[in-house]
């Protein structure tokens, strides 16, 4: 069974089949007005309601309320424009004209024009949102007060321009408020104002953000809602007792521990789903440093890679909730995932064997060699596979130094000193693969201290040029070849290993309607949502 068939049989449709016959009933409800939804999340509070660089999950869930971007992906894989009406390339691809919605005002009550976009992509979403995916941005004209024109240096796919409109972190900030001054550090990124479903209300900074209803919201009708509260717990069992308790309905990002989650679920009060997700999927892997010389070689690399049985993390780590990661496309990648790669299966005594012939014997009871493997010290969950991938080492003959610094230690050790022979760290990778996912492999990705690139060292001047050809393939089906032959290359160089996709959770009260119907749903406004009595 493929890794993406799998997934079929994952939380999320457990859920509807568990509920199956009272979703159904659901459809045909109509939605109701009023009231207040509490939500939570599985991270802390974050530094600042916006943050302009994106700043992570938390800032990213509480700006994504008040602030809007262009367009979003829907859960079918299609783009639809939110504040932009429509886009068109030219010709030649190198440029993108993007029709604005009329009639949107930001929240004090001044109209959006393309001016407020113009501001937005030069000062906030080049230099500090996504710098790397407007590598070839060259400028941004405002041709009328309802049309701006994006203009590249080469060739820029659809696919890639829709993922920019769509980015987390993309939004349409208002220029006469932000304009003139810097605004990573401005006062309004503590009380934003956009032009979404909510307005911001108040923080009780250690407690909770509360929004308010956005009486003049462009989309006619809604929010449903009358407030929205977003209540920061600081650990997962806090969490599970206050949904529990009903006094949180929703809390997205496995806001609680896995062995939680059926517990709430069986209550019946609670449904737990995976859906929501899918442009945001997170992986565990386990990156080698290839500035050590053994590492350096790849069949080394293959031979550790062998050495894991990687359903055992599934079962041991992450109860179930994950998969096998395969490649560098994760599965749930509807876009680009391919399941007929050939990666590195469980196979000690192929390990042990590729070990000999490298000249890496064990001679008596000593360790072929010793390596030292940092677990990122950002999940929990990191330090236990650690653990498992030390054992599976040392099974094979490998001696293996496990640490798991601090977070701040971890960025610094992997990172910025590659003080490190092998790191069990993650990535969250979105459905366009360039930059982020490609950013991993390629050399100019090798940037020191800057967090979750190239940390490997890995440089192969053929899939450079293989990257560079799929950021200027303007032909949907070529471009897929590409990436296809992208993922073969990565699989066979082995810089690192998607040791597992694990499930990112979501669990709601069943009085709450329409959540997760969005495949990046923590970041969306959730203007649609609503409860029932």
């Amino acid at each position: 069974m493929s890794a993406l068939s799998r997934r079929t049989f994952g939380i999320g449709t457990l859920a509807v089949g568990l509920a199956g016959a009272s979703r159904r009933a659901r459809a045909q409800e109509e939605p109701r007005y009023g009231g207040t939804l509490v939500a939570t999340l599985g991270d802390g509070e974050p530094q600042a309601c916006y943050v302009p660089s994106g700043g992570g999950p938390s800032p990213t869930f509480s700006a994504s309320k008040l602030l809007e971007r262009l367009a979003y992906r829907r859960m079918d894989g299609d783009f639809e424009g939110e504040l932009a009406e429509s886009w068109q390339p030219a010709a030649d691809f190198r440029s993108y004209t993007v029709k604005l919605r009329k009639g949107i005002a930001f929240h004090d009550g001044t109209e959006m024009t393309a001016a407020d976009v113009v501001y937005s992509v030069n000062e906030i979403w080049k230099p500090h949102a996504d710098p790397l995916a407007l590598a070839t941005f060259v400028g941004i004209d405002a041709a009328a007060a309802d049309t701006v024109v994006f203009k590249f240096s080469e060739p820029t796919p659809a696919f890639f321009f829709a993922s920019l409109l769509s980015g987390s972190a993309n939004y349409v900030l208002p220029k006469h408020v932000y304009g003139g001054g810097d605004p990573v550090g401005h006062a309004a990124n503590n009380a934003p104002i956009g032009t979404g479903p909510w307005k911001f209300q108040r923080w009780v900074r250690g407690s909770h953000f509360e929004f308010v209803r956005n009486d003049r919201y462009w989309r006619k009708g809604f929010p449903y809602l009358d407030r929205l509260i977003l209540r920061y717990v600081r650990d997962p069992a806090g969490r599970a007792a206050a949904l529990e308790a009903g006094e949180i309905q929703i809390g997205v990002l496995t806001p609680v521990a896995l062995p939680d989650i059926k517990r709430l679920t069986a209550t019946g009060k609670v449904i737990a789903t995976s859906k929501g997700y899918e442009e945001r999927v997170w992986a565990t892997t386990l990156e080698c440093n290839l500035r050590h010389p053994i590492l350096a070689r790849r069949e080394v690399r293959q031979a550790l890679f062998h050495a894991i049985d990687r359903q055992v993390i599934v079962d041991a780590v992450y109860a179930g909730y994950a998969r096998a990661g395969t490649g560098p496309i994760f599965s749930p990648n509807t876009a680009f995932f391919v399941n007929d790669l050939d990666p590195v299966e469980f196979a000690p005594g192929r390990a042990t064997a590729l070990l000999d012939k490298a000249g890496l014997a064990r001679k008596g009871n000593a360790p072929r060699f010793t390596l030292d493997l940092v677990a990122g010290g950002w999940f929990a969950d990191n330090g236990r596979v650690g653990a498992y991938v030390k054992q599976a080492l040392e099974d094979v003959g490998i001696g293996v130094s496990l640490s798991m610094p601090d977070r701040a230690s971890s960025i610094r050790r992997i990172y910025s000193d590659y003080d490190f022979d092998l790191a069990i760290s993650n990535q969250s990778n979105p459905s366009e693969p360039v930059p982020i996912t490609t950013q991993y492999y390629t050399t100019d990705g090798i940037r020191k201290g800057v967090p979750f690139c190239n940390a490997s060292g890995y440089s192969n001047p053929e899939l450079d040029a293989l990257v560079e050809r799929i950021k200027v393939e303007t032909d949907a089906s070529r471009r897929k070849e590409l990436v296809v032959e992208f993922q073969k290359v990565v699989v066979r160089d082995a810089p690192l290993l998607p040791l597992v996709e694990f499930d990112t959770v979501t669990l709601a009260s069943i009085r709450v309607r329409n959540h997760s119907t969005v495949p990046d749903f923590a970041a969306a406004s959730w203007h649609d949502v609503w409860l029932a009595d």
